[in-house]
């Protein structure tokens, strides 16, 4: 057997250990622990470098800046929750559309705009208040997390597509033209299968002034307009922007310097934190392993089109190392492979990069939201799977309709 074949099969191992783990019910932070130390011993990665690795995970400013967002915007969170701004959104929601529905996967994708994790558990709170007790908890955890990365499948602030646009050579709004389908695609599959289950009524009478109502919505949601604007129009850090616009809104809302060890005790969430750290750690150790840049290789032995291929490839290795990895790269060799492909390779291994990440246990955002609904990551896993599959399909058709529109234009 050789090397990367056994690489692939101790890959294999590790992801099936952190599977078990969860089904014996071990915490998310045990299960990636050993998947942490099975990934060392399986990859020969000895006790020194592992010690690097963990150091340089640590002190990386990636990480931290990362650690530092989920902490202002947890903060920043209850904030809102104690002047009920979300509360009086979803009720301008009401009035706008008066649709629970709407309210469960709009609010969530318009949240989607911040790049940030932490923004996951704002959406849970307003699709569990949404959805109530129409969807089990798992069915809740798969509508938070599923809409809420809509805009992460096509939207240039990403990293992802910023340097899949970048190698590929691919115009940034071209491809964004193209995505527009499949993003329409993402919404129906989620309501098919799940949304639908919602009650549309609200029990609230109809709006007699939606414009009032639309004006309403921007005042309680300013604060989330207001990071994306400083993030999109300014080009500001998602860090300064979500701490600048905590600082204001502490005085927007005239909070008493008494108040601030409550808010700043209650914002600092052991778990969540812990979680997210470990998944960054398991995830330098996966990159510095080698297996991720040997998948190309491994595919490549299989009899089937060169499209296909590097699509599993962008598929599992966003499993293994998370979308920005795989995209670093497998980009370059893709577009190489597939000469002339242009936008719809993108919109193909983009999208099975992003329906990867929906199951992804390297997936911070996921962390996130099994957290906050109290549930196992397998239970999100389970309900996500059913709906990202006849996605991948759906997209890989279009994908071959796109290119013979892509080369008779």
């Amino acid at each position: 057997m050789d090397s990367i074949t056994l690489d692939v099969i101790k890959l294999i191992i590790i992801f099936a250990a952190i599977i078990i783990a969860l089904k014996l019910k071990l915490k998310l932070y045990l299960a990636i622990t050993i998947a942490i130390f099975a990934s060392a011993i399986a990859f020969q990665i000895t006790p020194l470098k592992c010690f690097e690795l963990l150091w340089f995970t640590t002190t990386a400013w990636d990480t931290i800046s990362v650690l530092l967002i989920l902490y202002c915007i947890t903060f920043l969170q209850r904030l809102l929750e104690n002047r009920r701004q979300l509360k009086l959104a979803q009720q301008d929601l009401n009035g706008l559309f008066n649709n629970r529905r709407i309210n469960a996967t709009i609010a969530p994708i318009f949240i989607g705009l911040l790049p940030s994790a932490a923004a996951a558990v704002i959406c849970g709170d307003i699709v569990s208040d949404a959805c109530q007790d129409s969807l089990t908890t798992g069915e809740k955890a798969f509508v938070t997390s599923y809409y809420r990365h809509i805009p992460e499948s096509f939207l240039p602030t990403y990293s992802s597509i910023i340097i899949m646009c970048n190698l590929s050579g691919v115009n940034v709004a071209e491809f964004v033209f193209g995505m527009i389908p499949m993003v329409i695609v993402l919404y129906i599959l989620g309501y098919v299968f799940y949304v639908r289950k919602v009650p549309k009524e609200t029990g609230m009478p109809a709006s007699q002034n939606k414009l009032k109502d639309l004006g309403s919505l921007l005042l309680h949601l300013w604060t989330l307009i207001t990071i994306i604007a400083l993030i999109l129009a300014f080009d500001l850090s998602v860090l300064i922007s979500v701490a600048a616009v905590t600082i204001i809104a502490w005085f927007v809302y005239r909070f008493k310097i008494h108040e601030f060890p409550g808010f700043a005790k209650s914002a600092f969430e052991p778990v969540l934190i812990v979680n997210m750290f470990l998944v960054l750690v398991f995830k330098e150790f996966l990159t510095y392993s080698g297996v991720v840049s040997s998948l190309p290789e491994f595919f490549s032995r299989f009899s089937m089109p060169a499209f296909l291929i590097f699509a599993l490839i962008f598929f599992f290795g966003s499993i293994v190392s998370g979308s920005t990895a795989i995209v670093t790269i497998c980009t370059t060799i893709a577009f190489a492979a597939i000469p002339g492909s242009g936008m719809p390779l993108m919109v193909l291994l983009q999208s099975c990069s992003y329906a990867a990440m929906q199951i992804s246990p390297t997936h911070v955002c996921l962390t996130i939201v099994v957290g906050y609904y109290k549930i196992g990551l397998g239970e999100l896993v389970k309900k996500t799977i059913p709906v990202i599959i006849p996605f991948c399909i759906i997209v890989t058709l279009y994908y071959l309709l796109l290119i013979r529109l892509y080369h008779f234009g």
